[in-house]
């Protein structure tokens, strides 16, 4: 193997898919940032979820809005709905893995908060089915994913379809787009200043 080659490949995409998102994504970005902004503002919160890799994004990204981003500031509400390992299980075991997620929104969400599910192929079933719960409760769904979405598109209000058929591009580009999006909500609900 040539890891010089191999080394220089990866970033190649990466930089390739990094400028695809840029030249493609900014208004499906800004939709959402505005509709945060307005969930927060009226008492809403931000519910993440995902499988895998996307369970880790979805507990960082919670993460660095319910304590901090950039700066000491006020708690922004958000969830992550992978992290309660006794309602995982239960609902698993009882409801089955498709409701994991659905179960937990069903419980926690409210008419006006963002719920934002992440997947990678956009056919994760679990993701589906929490989608299909927060639309019918009136919740706000966004959907993190790649190439054309899958079948999560027509579920979201607002969808963020990382432009690559590469899991690991479009994995890298869904934790820069949730660190844009919490630092652009610290800045727009005026608790940090813009840099």
């Amino acid at each position: 193997m040539d890891l010089a080659a191999f080394f220089a490949s990866e970033f190649a995409e990466h930089r390739d898919t990094v400028a695809r998102a840029e030249a493609n994504l900014g208004p499906a970005f800004a939709g959402l940032v505005k509709a945060c902004v307005q969930s927060i503002k009226g008492g809403g919160k931000i519910l993440f979820f995902g499988n895998g890799g996307s369970a880790a994004d979805a507990q960082h990204l919670a993460t660095e809005l319910t304590i901090r981003y950039r700066k000491d500031r006020a708690p922004i509400a958000a969830i992550a709905l992978t992290t309660d390992s006794s309602s995982l299980t239960a609902a698993g075991n009882d409801l089955g893995f498709e409701q994991i997620f659905a179960r937990q929104i069903a419980a926690l969400g409210r008419a006006g908060d963002v719920a934002i599910g992440i997947s990678t192929s956009g056919n994760s079933p679990n993701v589906l089915a929490a989608l299909k719960e927060a639309r019918a409760m009136k919740l706000v769904t966004v959907g993190f994913s790649g190439r054309t979405g899958g079948k999560l598109p027509p579920l979201c209000d607002h969808a963020l379809l990382v432009p690559s058929d590469t899991t690991a591009r479009i994995q890298e580009l869904h934790i820069m787009l949730g660190q844009m999006l919490c630092g652009a909500l610290e800045i727009e609900l005026g608790l940090v200043p813009q840099v």
